[in-house]
This record gives C-alpha cells, sequence and structure tokens, in this order.
C-alpha cells in the first residue's frame, strides 16, 4: 500500500502533472521545467525529487546538464497503470494545452546562456 499512496500522492498537485504531461513530450532539464511552469527552480526540484521517489520519472546526466524523463514503469505496477492513463488523460485541458503550445519555445540554451 506503500508504493501506492507514494504514486497517488505524487499525482495530486497540478504542478507535479503539468510536469508529468511536459516529459510526455520531451525530455527537459530543471531549469526549462521552472521556466515553463513560472516557478522558482528549488521548488521545480522539490516536485521533481516527488515524482522520481514515486518512480514516476527519472533523470540522467549528459555533460553539465541533469535529464529528466518519464520512468519506464519498472519499479512499480501504480506507477506504470497511471502514467499510462495519463498519456491519454488531459490533453484537452486549456492550462495543459497552452503549456504544450509554449513548450517548443522553451530551450535551455535560451534560458542558460549557452
Amino acid at each position: 500500500m506503500r508504493t501506492f499512496l507514494k504514486v497517488m500522492k505524487a499525482l495530486s498537485d497540478p504542478s507535479r502533472v503539468k510536469i508529468m504531461k511536459m516529459l510526455q513530450k520531451r525530455v527537459m532539464c530543471v531549469c526549462e521545467i521552472k521556466e515553463a511552469l513560472g516557478m522558482a527552480q528549488s521548488t521545480a526540484s522539490k516536485h521533481l525529487k516527488i515524482l522520481e521517489n514515486a518512480g514516476l520519472i527519472t533523470f540522467y546526466k549528459e555533460g553539465l546538464w541533469v535529464n529528466y524523463t518519464l520512468a519506464d514503469g519498472i519499479s512499480s505496477p501504480y506507477a506504470a497503470s497511471l502514467m499510462g492513463n495519463l498519456k491519454h488523460w488531459l490533453n484537452d485541458d486549456p492550462e495543459i494545452m497552452a503549456l504544450s503550445k509554449r513548450l517548443p519555445n522553451i530551450r535551455r540554451e535560451d534560458i542558460c546562456g549557452v
């Protein structure tokens, strides 16, 4: 039951659901996520840690960048099930639609000046 509750709590926050929807579109770094959601980097990092602990996302390092992506769902059947359903949910939500439209213009190179 503990694993189930961890996944459910992780997805109980609107910002974390938005992060999941963005990561369905592409791999992102924390600076892109914070820019897309208009929040402090520390807040975005806290959300990412909660999603990671629930088995919903993972990360890998690429040079100086830490890239976040959706997890494969192997660590938790609850995470796998919800990630599968979330792909089809909320796509017609106005906030998610607006976020999806902004995503192509949010680039780490522009944010970090690299």
